[in-house]
């Protein structure tokens, strides 16, 4: 074939851009930085936004290239250099064609970035979020994070865009299930936690993904606890409850921020200066780069903030925005804005850079597949160590509510056991949501977990939960009225000694877009667990759910109740295993679990009111029909060993350092794991400081009559707070110091800091 001139000339600008990256990019004695900078001189600016732009996946990528629409315009842009990161899309196979393009066919063979949602692990699935958040165990939860990191690069995925670090006060918000609780303390742990399991400590290893910490900021407090709902929040609450665990983030490292899709004081996040540029890039130094949500830049027109999609490039992109998700308003209008000096190319660069700097940090320029070795896909998705750390990690997240009369654990000996539920043979639910990358149908059911602890059971569903298959693009349709399966349940109960009921929501119930503004037992299984109760009384309610439900009924008339969540892939036989004694649980709630709906949003680091108490029989903070408390309060859960507190010892004679110590012995016959909370009050300050907040703990295996001492410090970092001008003071007074098995069994002394 006889080549144009044009041709001739795009085979060596092509060429010239594969000899450019390898000859340079490949020297190890050049600093990264230099290397963005000489790259980024010999960019065009249509590159240089090409790089600020992600696109979903957008077609068969081992098929027939797209000849026509919106496919087609996307890979027009892919293959000029005009894509900087692609997400959902994984498989060697696909991820190795679409580097191949980029790499290249594109002028300079800069590499994609390829994102996904690996939220609780990708094939191989641990519980959701907020149940690891139960175990307190920082290991075990990066182990998880590390291994979801494993199996998703496996598949060829660089970038998940977890953790997600929302505090949230409200259990209707659907995506309680994604992140830590209420708890901003906790919350940062774990957030940490997650950055370094996935980021490891070497970014260049195939093994390491980048992390995106999400959502900045405000999303968990969407009014009403309705998804993308407005947020209205006053500065006290920004600086020390919802900021602090991004904060964190930053000093772990981690590399990508996603800003939220609500508005705060107005703004959209998207484009808010303030969060992005004064707080993230300015106060707190950080050198990743931030990346919008699924269409907020966009959604900035329906806020009524943008005029239109050009109006809301020119926001996003000054307010410090830097990469562009699915909204096409930077690839569309960024390069007319700065043409008219809207965007000035300042802003283009230096989130250039940023992005740049991630790529050379995870070595995609010394080697563009180092995520496509099929080998590794085909030996490290399910390995048995994965699954095995899975196990581990959903019997750590286990909640023990009630159990009465050591109903709990049942005698590998006992015979004549009734199972009841839909969701006890239920292979998809126990996943949960936000595990796109996982195989339907996958989980062990509990069911099967019974069996394969050679339980004596007999099984009846009693009621359908939902009526069709879900999805997790579909909305959950819920059995409102048929309880024609009642009869042959109530027959079972009957005639067997213990009932095993497992009630809950369907994993697809939780998650985005999932609000609901009930937080009783959906559909008609309150009606089932009380026409059982009816019948035997000995029944173990097994609660399989994705947020904090209100279960006042249960607590007030069945004997045993387990917390179970969705504990992922290894949910049967994690639960089995509990309630037969081979698992003891020793995880404790990090969300409060209201009475009733009208509670939430209910938390336990509440401010005191000027009339706290019943100074008089009306007139104090209170409701007319139902307690102040919540039915399960923060950081409680039980076990079957029995711990006693004593000896509660404060010392501050170093004042950098307060030592706090308690005494806590196991006064059972079962050995068991604890986890010792150490709360504080700073009863006087310039801002009123909550009644209690978390500042330290400590899980501890005790042996059966032990008595082992505990010991936690309290610094600076943990007496101070923010102002409302975000400036961390501390300040001279009178401390309350807390210590015990949940946020309202505790142990009490104060002492006075100078």
């Amino acid at each position: 074939m006889k080549f144009q001139p044009y041709n001739r000339l795009r085979v060596l600008a092509v060429c010239f851009g594969i000899c450019f990256s390898q000859i340079i990019f490949s020297q190890t004695n050049i600093s990264i930085d230099t290397k963005v900078n000489t790259l980024l001189s010999k960019m065009t600016l249509e590159e240089k936004i090409g790089q600020m732009n992600q696109y979903n996946g957008f077609w068969e990528v081992t098929g027939p290239t797209p000849k026509e629409g919106n496919a087609k315009e996307k890979y027009d842009h892919l293959k000029k250099g005009m894509v900087g990161a692609v997400l959902n899309v994984k498989g060697v196979e696909n991820v190795r064609k679409l580097q191949e393009i980029v790499v290249n066919e594109t002028r300079l063979g800069i590499p994609l970035l390829f994102g996904f949602d690996v939220i609780h692990g990708h094939k191989t699935l641990f519980p959701i979020p907020l149940a690891s958040a139960c175990s307190w165990d920082l290991d075990a939860i990066e182990k998880s994070a590390h291994i979801a990191a494993i199996e998703a690069s496996a598949v060829g995925i660089n970038w998940t865009f977890a953790p997600m670090v929302d505090i949230t006060r409200d259990a209707r918000w659907g995506r309680v299930m994604e992140g830590a609780g209420e708890d901003p303390y906790l919350g940062s742990k774990i957030g940490a936690a997650q950055i370094r399991g996935f980021q490891g400590t070497d970014l260049a290893s195939n093994s390491s993904i980048i992390a995106c910490v999400k959502h900045f900021a405000g999303y968990g407090f969407a009014e009403s606890g309705r998804d993308y709902n407005t947020v209205d929040v006053g500065t006290s609450t920004l600086y020390n409850i919802i900021l602090p665990p991004f904060k964190a983030a930053v000093e772990s490292d981690v590399k990508t921020v996603m800003n939220s899709f609500n508005v705060l004081n107005g703004i959209p996040a998207t484009s808010n200066k303030f969060l992005q540029r004064d707080i993230l890039k300015g106060k707190w130094d950080f050198r990743g780069f931030v990346v919008s949500d699924w269409g907020s830049g966009y959604e900035m027109i329906d806020h009524g903030y943008a005029k239109d999609l050009k109006h809301a490039a020119e926001l996003a992109a000054n307010a410090g925005s830097d990469m562009d998700m699915e909204s096409y308003s930077y690839v569309r209008h960024l390069k007319q804005l700065v043409d008219e000096g809207k965007v000035d190319i300042k802003v283009i660069d230096e989130a250039v850079r940023r992005i740049l700097r991630i790529k050379f940090e995870l070595g995609l320029f010394d080697n563009p597949y180092k995520y496509c070795d099929a080998k590794r896909e085909k030996e490290l998705i399910y390995h048995a160590d994965n699954i095995a750390a899975s196990l581990d990690m959903a019997k750590k997240s286990i909640v023990l509510l009630k159990n009465e009369n050591n109903l709990l654990p049942l005698a590998k000996t006992q015979k004549n056991i009734a199972v009841i539920g839909a969701l006890a043979n239920d292979k998809n639910s126990p996943l949960g949501s936000w595990r796109i990358g996982s195989d339907d149908n996958t989980a062990i059911s509990v069911l099967e977990g019974l069996k394969n602890i050679g339980a004596n059971i007999t099984y009846a569903k009693g009621a359908d939960l939902i009526t069709t298959p879900t999805s997790f693009s579909e909305e959950v349709k819920i059995n409102e009225t048929d309880k024609s399966e009642f009869a042959a349940a109530i027959k079972l109960a009957k005639k067997s000694n213990v009932v095993i009921m497992v009630l809950g929501e369907h994993g697809f119930q939780s998650g985005e877009g999932r609000s609901r503004s009930k937080l009783d037992l959906p559909g008609v299984q309150q009606q089932l667990l009380e026409a059982i109760y009816k019948v035997n009384k000995n029944i173990i309610l097994v609660l399989m759910n994705g947020r904090p439900l209100a279960i006042t009924w249960a607590n007030e008339h069945i004997p045993a109740i387990v917390e179970a969540w969705q504990l992922g892939s290894q949910t049967g036989n994690a639960i089995a295993s509990t309630l037969f004694g081979d698992n003891n649980p020793s995880a404790k709630i990090t969300m409060s679990f209201p009475r009733s709906v009208g509670q939430v949003p209910i938390y336990y680091n509440h401010y005191n009111t000027g009339r706290p108490g019943p100074k008089s029989e009306v007139f104090w903070s209170h409701y007319g029909d139902e307690s102040n408390k919540p039915l399960y309060p923060f950081g409680y859960g039980l076990s079957y060993s029995k711990f006693e507190y004593s000896n509660l010892k404060i010392d501050d004679s170093n004042p950098k350092k307060i030592k706090i110590t308690v005494a806590i012995k196991n006064t059972s016959a079962v050995a068991g794991e604890e986890i010792a909370q150490l709360y504080i009050h700073q009863k006087t300050a310039s801002v009123v400081r909550p009644v209690k907040e978390l500042k330290g703990f400590s899980k501890i295996k005790i042996g059966a009559g032990e008595t082992k001492e505990v010991v936690l410090y309290l610094t600076d970092k943990e007496l101070g707070f923010y102002s409302n001008n975000g400036d961390f003071i501390v300040e001279a007074g009178t401390f309350d110091v807390m210590v015990g098995t949940s946020s309202e069994d505790v142990l009490s002394g104060s002492f006075y800091k100078n």
